[in-house]
């Protein structure tokens, strides 16, 4: 990716896709050219929280939202230390920004961040479009000398494709860090950082629990050196395909039964480490307004996705695995995705979706309740 960050307001760009279809438009944030998967997010809100979202790395995100950036940029509601997008594009940017917390405008920050993006395009076509085809390849391109068409469209087709990627390492944090309990200490939790949002350290710290997040490459022995009385997974970018070490950590978790929660790609690498396989959807679930039944209850969510990939696993049955039976916990109720696992014989659950709700609604925050539960069962 290559960018500057003057004459953004008054610099033509263009979008193309990896099939040749183009839109123009005009340069928001930065200038220059940048590469990514095309996905749309039906989010009406929290895009500040989408962008520091490392499950979005290497994604270019259309917003279905027509007007973005209305309430600026602040300092609080980061979900990381940077914006994780690698191309943004939207469709009527706030000319003028206003909240009380607003620091800076949604432009100046993507700017600031050398983050590529788009505006004054149809993004209600455009949606269409990779609703019809499918999540693919893009590029954005934006400055006074852009290239031919032809230059753009096989730069798009030299662009690494998501199906294969091995990303959770390149977005975890490098260094294991402790996020505290907040009042009295009740549990320990070993979190291995596929991409984690700040929020969710956060949701279990609330309980009582006291979080040390360990980067994606930690071994079983690090996880157990924190002398956890449960273990969690975090979501992530990536082919959970690739996965390989995450899965064999957690199949080692599974083998010495502690209370086990992953959510978004760890529900993947629960998947896996069951012996289900997994599958690329055509263009995934993104936004913070997708209805999830939870099946042990039959109640209803809304809930906040961000996934490409999904478990491949029987819905209307339970399956034997090497660690006990296994049964479909959520479902998606749009499509019949599975959206979430859950052992039966064992403490281990996960779900497709992010329950932190940062942003998003606050449906799901039970889930981290009932992983409390299961520590608090196994201790008991």
């Amino acid at each position: 990716m290559t960018t500057s960050t003057r004459g953004a307001a008054k610099a033509p760009a263009v979008l193309v896709l990896e099939d040749g279809r183009t839109f123009r438009g005009r340069a928001y944030g930065a200038v220059g050219a940048t590469f990514g998967e095309a996905v749309f997010s039906t989010g009406m809100t929290g895009y500040q929280e989408t962008l520091t979202d490392p499950s979005y790395h290497r994604q270019v995100v259309v917003m279905t939202a027509p007007h973005v950036g209305n309430t600026g940029v602040n300092d609080e509601d980061p979900e990381s230390g940077r914006i994780w997008v690698a191309g943004y594009v939207v469709r009527d940017p706030a000319r003028v920004p206003s909240n009380w917390r607003s620091r800076r405008s949604l432009d100046e920050e993507l700017a600031r961040q050398g983050v590529v993006g788009i505006s004054g395009i149809d993004t209600r076509a455009l949606t269409r479009h990779l609703r019809e085809r499918g999540a693919m390849r893009v590029g954005i391109f934006s400055g006074e000398t852009l290239p031919d068409a032809a230059a753009m469209l096989d730069e798009v087709r030299r662009a690494p494709e998501m199906k294969g990627a091995d990303l959770a390492a390149e977005v975890a944090t490098k260094e294991a860090y402790v996020v505290p309990a907040i009042g009295e200490k009740r549990f320990t939790v070993a979190a291995i950082d596929l991409g984690i949002k700040g929020m969710t350290p956060h949701r279990m710290a609330e309980r009582g629990v006291e979080v040390h997040v360990l980067p994606a490459t930690a071994t079983v022995e690090d996880v157990y050196a924190v002398d956890p009385d449960g273990v969690f997974f975090s979501n992530g970018p990536g082919d959970p395909a690739t996965a390989e070490h995450p899965v064999a950590v957690m199949r080692e978790v599974l083998s010495r039964k502690t209370p086990l929660f992953g959510i978004c790609f760890g529900n993947q690498i629960l998947g896996r480490a069951l012996g289900f396989g997994t599958y690329k959807l055509k263009y995934g679930h993104r936004g913070i307004n997708q209805p999830v039944q939870d099946r042990t209850t039959g109640k209803v969510e809304v809930t906040a996705h961000n996934h490409g990939f999904a478990v491949d696993a029987p819905l209307d049955k339970a399956t034997d695995t090497p660690y006990g039976r296994v049964e479909v916990s959520h479902v998606c109720l749009n499509d019949g995705v599975v959206e979430g696992l859950q052992l039966l014989d064992q403490p281990a659950f996960s779900v497709q979706y992010h329950p932190e709700a940062a942003a998003g609604p606050h449906d799901a925050a039970y889930l981290f309740d009932r992983f409390v539960s299961l520590m608090e069962g196994q201790r008991a």
